[in-house]
């Protein structure tokens, strides 16, 4: 049995590394740095993003992205999800915690970093209209599409399962608006209001074809381990009924239901975040490499021995 979890364990927090051994080098490299970074202990993003929450997040931001035709066409073009779904997520977990742990330097490296792979995406489109749209990922347009849905999905995620932001969700929109200007979003939105105010402007290039429909079969069934498949599909239950009701439908997704009755969501989702929570351990090593940072500036007081 004990052989048991600790393969379950390792399998665990090798899908979030991609597979790699040990705590990748880069979460232990953000101990260095000349500040406390852009957000810190009660900051709305740490409470956000330091929380098992993030695993519903990441699925939804990924279902409402896929509704954007030009969005989509630079993944299905360009992104390797398919054949290393690991590295991309690995990728993009590198990217939120770096802006989210590091010091002001390593966050703009890292902004930096991924604007330039943008760079090198670039293809054509066809729009609702019929109109065929040149892209690249650094367009304005798509820039901001994926800033707002990134926002949308981890505030209504942690707002369903997690527990309350500090400042509430308006301090945890302001909070990631910095990492929308470090991606060159123009007036990234402050406030709910106006995230759903950017958000509804879209709504006329969003739609549901069979690109989004293979998509969105790949994010309900990617290839894990088989130990790990019971709690991802629990998790794509959480992200689908914590879905906004016109993006679900436009997805053509239903909440989970037994004959006409719904079924439970939140206590399950919350227990296995509770579960991946034990297995990987809190805090996380990106936010204990932010308070080595933060004790060594002399921003936080080091924890006492009783404690």
């Amino acid at each position: 049995m004990e052989n048991v979890l600790i393969r379950w364990r390792r399998e665990l927090r090798g899908t979030f590394s991609n597979n790699a051994p040990a705590i990748p080098q880069w979460e232990l490299e953000l101990e260095k740095g000349d500040d406390g970074g852009y957000f810190g202990p009660d900051s709305a993003a740490w409470a956000v993003h330091g929380s098992m929450t993030t695993l519903v997040a990441g699925i939804q931001s990924l279902l409402i992205q896929a509704l954007h035709p030009g969005a989509l066409a630079g993944v299905h073009d360009h992104s390797s999800y398919q054949s290393d779904p690991l590295g991309r997520l690995a990728g993009t977990i590198r990217w939120i915690f770096t802006i989210s742990y590091g010091d002001t330097a390593a966050a703009r490296q890292a902004s930096a970093k991924v604007l330039g792979i943008h760079e090198h995406i670039r293809g054509s489109y066809t729009t609702n209209s019929g109109e065929e749209r040149p892209y690249t990922a650094n367009d304005p347009d798509l820039l901001r599409w994926i800033h707002l849905a990134f926002t949308q999905a981890f505030l209504a995620t942690h707002e369903a399962y997690g527990a309350p932001i500090p400042g509430g969700p308006d301090a945890y929109v302001a909070d990631w608006a910095v990492a929308g200007a470090l991606m060159q979003v123009d007036n990234p939105p402050v406030t709910i209001a106006e995230l759903n105010e950017q958000l509804a402007a879209f709504t006329r290039e969003l739609r549901h074809d069979e690109r989004v429909a293979e998509a969105v079969a790949f994010i309900k069934n990617p290839p894990l381990p088989r130990s790990q498949q019971l709690g991802y599909r629990i998790l794509f239950a959480a992200a689908v009924a914590s879905l906004p009701t016109h993006y679900r439908r436009l997805l053509k997704l239903g909440t989970p239901r037994l004959g006409p009755f719904p079924l439970p969501v939140v206590l399950p989702t919350k227990a296995v975040l509770a579960v991946v929570g034990w297995s990987l351990g809190t805090p996380l090593p990106s936010e204990a490499s932010a308070r080595t940072r933060r004790i060594r500036l002399g921003l936080e007081d080091a924890p006492s021995k009783a404690s």
